[in-house]
């Protein structure tokens, strides 16, 4: 089943344009996009497949992760995570 999961991490700096459009390039080989400019969290929407919700959210927080790192932003605490399948 396909899944978009949402993901934000904060922080206490703000993010720039330029930090979350290389989020946005590493999200996006998953279907991703980003967000955050301007503000202090940065986040993401990933598609991932896995069979239930809970799988899904831990696939794309391990995606979430690596890109993050890929595009050196910081490794934050996650405060929101949110799943939709296709079936919703």
């Amino acid at each position: 089943m396909r899944w978009s999961v949402g993901i934000e991490a904060d922080g206490e700096r703000v993010f720039t344009r330029e930090e979350i459009v290389s989020l946005a390039d590493a999200v996006a080989a998953s279907g991703g996009i980003a967000s955050g400019i301007g503000t202090t969290s940065y986040g993401a929407r990933l598609l991932v497949e896995a069979p239930n919700r809970e799988k899904a959210i831990t696939l794309a927080t391990a995606e979430f992760r690596r890109a993050a790192k890929e595009a050196g932003l910081p490794s934050l605490p996650i405060g929101r995570v949110e799943a939709v399948g296709e079936h919703e």
